[in-house]
């Protein structure tokens, strides 16, 4: 459940997927789980605007899955 602020809102998440995007935010330069998630969830949205109406590549796709693989959904 999401949390209403002026310009933002909190989404919750499983502790032990939190977990393991602490350990992954330790290997980059992102300061906190929260920048690193906006950032990702940016780019999946920049993603899907982009190719809207097209295809994805194959590349694409399996960028998409590496992505979703690390974050415990795969």
């Amino acid at each position: 459940m999401a949390k209403k602020t002026p310009d933002r809102h909190t989404l919750t998440i499983p502790s032990l997927l939190h977990e393991q995007l602490e350990e992954m935010v330790k290997e980059t330069e992102f300061e906190s789980v929260e920048d690193f998630v906006v950032f990702v969830l940016r780019d999946v949205v920049a993603g899907r605007k982009r190719s809207s109406g097209t295809e994805y590549s194959a590349d694409e796709v399996e960028r998409v899955k590496d992505r979703l693989r690390s974050l415990g959904y795969l």
